[in-house]
Formats: C-alpha cells, sequence, structure tokens
C-alpha cells in the first residue's frame, strides 16, 4: 500500500497578513500540531495524515485553535526530574500559562504544554516567548505585599502562602511580604518606604486593612512631593498601583473592582497588570488632614461599626449581627447640618436616574445646605458593592467619573427604615423612599450639631459622644472619632489600582482549553 504522508495546512489569511515570528512542530495533548507564533496570537492546529490517492472521503479538515499572548502570564521549560533533583532534568518541551476567564467574572490559571524534546527548538521558542511577555506594560516585576494576620477568620496569612504567592512565583515577580503586628504597621512602613523600588503595593485582608495601605501610600505621595500633610487642597496621585486581595468579611473593594470575592481572581488581574484609575477622597477637619478613602458613613453606619468594635471579643460575623440589631433596636436619628457643592453637567447631558436623585445645574461653587435630623449620611467616591449589596451601597456611582454619591436618610420609623435597607439585597431600588434623597457632589462638609441634657437611660455605648471624643465615622470600614465638622472632596483618578471594569471582564472570553 502507498505509504501515508501527513500534510501541514496552509496558513489562514488572518494569520498570513499577521508576521510570523517561529513556525515549528510540537505534541499537543498528545498530537503532532503545527505552531505559529506572532507577536499577538499563538496558534495551532493538528497536522492531519494525507488521504489516500483518489478517495476525497478521507480528507479531513484541521481545527485550528488560538490563544491570545495579552492573555499569558508566564512561560517555563518543561522538564523530567528524579525525586530530589532540583537543577537539571531532561527537557521535555515547553509550558505556557494563561489567565483563563471562567464566567461570573471569575479567572483562573491553565497550563498548555508543548512537547518536543529538541533543545535547540525549545530554547528558540521560550526566548521569542519571553520576550513577548516582557513587552507587556504595567505587569509588576517587584511587589511591596502587606499580610494582615487578624482579619476576617484570620486567614489572610493562608490566603496568600496558598493561593496567591505561588502565582507570584510563576509569574516571576520577586515580593518583599510584611505581617502586620498591629493597627497602623502598615501605614508606618509606607511613610519611610523606597516605593521606587517596587512597581506596586499589594493588601491581603479586609475593607480597614485595604483602607489603612491606600492612605498610605497616598500619604507617603505627599510627603515625597514635599506637601504639607496637614492641608491638602490638590494631592499628587500615587507613584505606584495598589492590588487588594480579599481576605475579610465584606471586602467592599474588591468586590467592586473584580466583581467577586475570589483571591485567585484578584491575584491575577495584578499578575497581568490590569490597571484600573479610582476616585479617591479626602478627609479633613478644619486644621488637618484625617485620612485618604473611598467611602464613609456618619450616622447608622458609623454608630453600628463603633459599637461592634467595642465587642472585639466576639467572632466576626455575630460581632457585627449583634452590633447591627443592636443599633437598630436604638434608632436614633443625628442632628447636623450638611453642606454640598453639586457636580455641575451640561444640561444635554442631564438624566435622573430615579426620582430622587438630583443632579445640579446651577452657576460654579454654589454651595447648598440642608440641615436636620438625619438617621444616616453616606459619602461614597465609589459604587461599593458586596454580597449584601449586589447592586452596591451608591449604585449611580462610578469607580472614577470624578464625583461623590451624597445619600441622605431622614428620620423616619424604624419600620420604614428597615425596608429601606432590605432593598440594598433586591433588585429594587432602595433610593425609592420619600425620606431618602441622593445628590451628585464634589465636596460635603457634615456639621454635627452637639447635643445637651442626653437622656440618662440613652444607650451610653452609642450615644455618649463627649466622653469618646466626638461622633464616630465608617471611613472604609475602619472607625474613626471626630466632634468638629468634617470636610469631603473628591479627587479624580488619585490613584491606580489592579482590577478591570466589571463590564469589561463580562465581555472577555476564553479562546482555547487548556492541554
Amino acid at each position: 500500500p502507498e505509504e501515508r504522508r501527513r500534510r501541514v495546512a496552509p496558513l489562514p489569511a488572518a494569520e498570513a497578513a499577521e508576521e510570523s515570528l517561529l513556525r515549528g512542530i510540537f505534541e499537543i495533548g498528545k498530537r503532532s500540531c503545527d505552531v505559529v507564533l506572532s507577536a499577538r496570537r499563538l496558534r495551532w492546529s493538528p497536522i492531519l495524515p494525507e488521504s489516500p490517492a483518489g478517495d476525497s472521503s478521507m480528507i479531513l479538515q484541521a481545527q485550528e485553535e488560538i490563544m491570545e499572548m495579552k492573555d499569558v502570564f508566564s512561560v517555563k521549560l518543561k522538564r523530567r526530574r528524579f525525586v530530589g533533583q532540583k537543577k537539571g532534568g531532561t527537557l521535555l518541551g515547553i509550558t505556557i500559562f494563561k489567565c483563563l476567564n471562567k464566567g461570573g467574572n471569575k479567572l483562573t490559571d491553565c497550563a498548555i504544554h508543548l512537547n518536543n524534546l529538541s533543545e535547540d527548538h525549545c530554547y528558540l521558542w521560550f526566548r521569542h516567548l519571553k520576550e513577548i511577555l516582557n513587552g507587556f506594560q504595567n505587569r509588576p516585576k517587584s511587589l511591596k505585599v502587606f499580610v494582615n494576620p487578624s482579619s476576617h477568620k484570620r486567614e489572610a496569612t493562608r490566603v496568600y502562602y496558598e493561593q496567591v504567592a505561588p502565582l507570584f512565583k510563576l509569574a516571576d515577580i520577586k515580593t518583599d511580604v510584611t505581617v502586620t503586628e498591629y493597627e497602623g504597621h502598615a501605614l508606618s512602613i509606607l511613610k519611610e518606604c523606597e516605593l521606587q523600588a517596587f512597581d506596586g503595593v499589594v493588601c491581603v485582608g479586609g475593607d480597614g486593612s485595604v483602607s489603612e495601605v491606600a492612605h498610605g501610600l497616598l500619604l507617603k505621595a505627599q510627603i515625597d512631593a514635599g506637601k504639607d500633610t496637614d492641608y491638602i487642597q490638590k494631592p499628587v496621585r500615587a507613584p505606584v498601583p495598589l492590588g487588594v486581595i480579599p481576605a475579610g468579611t465584606t471586602n467592599i473593594l474588591a468586590h467592586t473592582l473584580y466583581g467577586i470575592k475570589h483571591a485567585v481572581t484578584a491575584t491575577l488581574h495584578i499578575v497581568m497588570g490590569h490597571i484600573q484609575p479610582v476616585d479617591v477622597c479626602t478627609f479633613s477637619t478644619p486644621n488637618k488632614l484625617l485620612r485618604f478613602g473611598f467611602s464613609a458613613m456618619f450616622g447608622f453606619g458609623a454608630r453600628t461599626l463603633a459599637l461592634a468594635e467595642k465587642h472585639r471579643w466576639m467572632p466576626s460575623d455575630q460581632r457585627k449581627d449583634f452590633a447591627f440589631i443592636k443599633t437598630l433596636a436604638d434608632l436614633k436619628p443625628e442632628e447636623c447640618e450638611l453642606s454640598f457643592l453639586p457636580v455641575q453637567i451640561p444640561q444635554e447631558d442631564s438624566h435622573m436616574d430615579n426620582r430622587n436623585t438630583l443632579l445640579y445645574l446651577g452657576s460654579k461653587d454654589q454651595w447648598h445646605k440642608i440641615q436636620g435630623h438625619f438617621l444616616n449620611v453616606s459619602i461614597m467616591a465609589i459604587p461599593c458593592l458586596c454580597s449584601m449589596a449586589p447592586r452596591g451601597l451608591a449604585p449611580n456611582t462610578r469607580l472614577n467619573n470624578g464625583s461623590m454619591a451624597l445619600i441622605v436618610v431622614q428620620n423616619t420609623s424604624r419600620k420604614e427604615f428597615i425596608k429601606h435597607l432590605k432593598r440594598y439585597a433586591s433588585v429594587k431600588n432602595q433610593f425609592n423612599f420619600p425620606f431618602v434623597e441622593t445628590y451628585t457632589v464634589q465636596e460635603v462638609k457634615v456639621q454635627p450639631r452637639l447635643k445637651c441634657g442626653l437622656d440618662t437611660k440613652e444607650n451610653t455605648d452609642l450615644y455618649a459622644v463627649s466622653s469618646e471624643g466626638g461622633y464616630p465615622w465608617n471611613i472604609d470600614g475602619d472607625l474613626m472619632k471626630e466632634a468638629s465638622e468634617v470636610h469631603i472632596q473628591v479627587h479624580p483618578q488619585l490613584i491606580n489600582l489592579y482590577g478591570v471594569n466589571t463590564d469589561d471582564l463580562e465581555n472577555s472570553q476564553a479562546t482555547c482549553n487548556c492541554i
């Protein structure tokens, strides 16, 4: 019988138009494949046997697979080694590691093995693949990492060393790790840190840990720029991006960036160098800068956090549930004056997302004031997504639109307030109540009015303000107390975070299987 020959299919038109760097033969998934590398893609298709002469029914079509090089984050030489052997070994080929979208905003890593026993062949391909990867911008080579071992169920250390560190090592990222020992530890290190030695900073922990690291990163930028850190009118941007690995309870910033609490997803966004500019707020008194942050609550949200912090001896979930129920049972409004500077928008671009959202078209620098008794006041520069509020605590704002959402809940009955809170977990509009108003603003000033003659029967845990030095504020899940006026101002795109808009993430699809 006639000897059967193998044929290599001609390049498709699209690939022919794109300059090929290398073309060769590798075994992929136990099949010999024709593999073509360009700067943008890696393509391969099985090498099929030619049909016997004259038998057109035996003609087979090769199915080509494509991998975008922008999805690749590591390439390694594949070797067979004996037990205990750490170096050398028989070269078997090349392994390529890529980032794969599994849907639901979740990312994972997978490997494709290109087998070939020729060392010259493999080294040539390995060098070209490494050159392509080194050409991608924003991918970090060195990271400063902070791990908070006390966050949530004390799982941050395990999460980092079991799920995060192996991916950093696989991507050849050098790390300098600090396991924090006390509150403020990361801040003290960042203030003295030489940030030019790193491509980014990573925090493994909950919202409070992330808030501290973000504040420290921005404070260090002001110090390096020679700014007066007590009064910062126009802060400078953070010099390096911040990565957030969720290991806390609510993980609001991680949910907002990634759409999911998933350590591997967060790590792969860092490894791939996905950068998202994000707006940041400054929280100040008339005399000093309190901190940088993304969101704050005054009233119910802050009182709940203050009570939870007093019961640190309780397990995390129980402590927060207790504080929520207790604060709700003792529900009382705060008397204060709110001054705000609305966002100025062109008339043709104005639109109402709901009947309680107010966008002002007035003159520039026109401040507005409202006084009264408020159950809760929220100021948020980001949407603040979490599992308990999948649409976000402030769904009408964005990560980098240069504005804040001011959400004011006026005094009402406990029953109506509970209805409002329940809406956050549903698809219904949580602001569609007569006692709730939202504003799109650039600046806010909150001036509490000190209470005189407190009823001795009032709950001292919640309302004995003067004895504890101020009214509680919940800033990014971190408790602060301040008796005087607090001025909040948004600063557009002040920091880069590792992450992408979840809309973009959902649109990306996997283009090949892992083999």
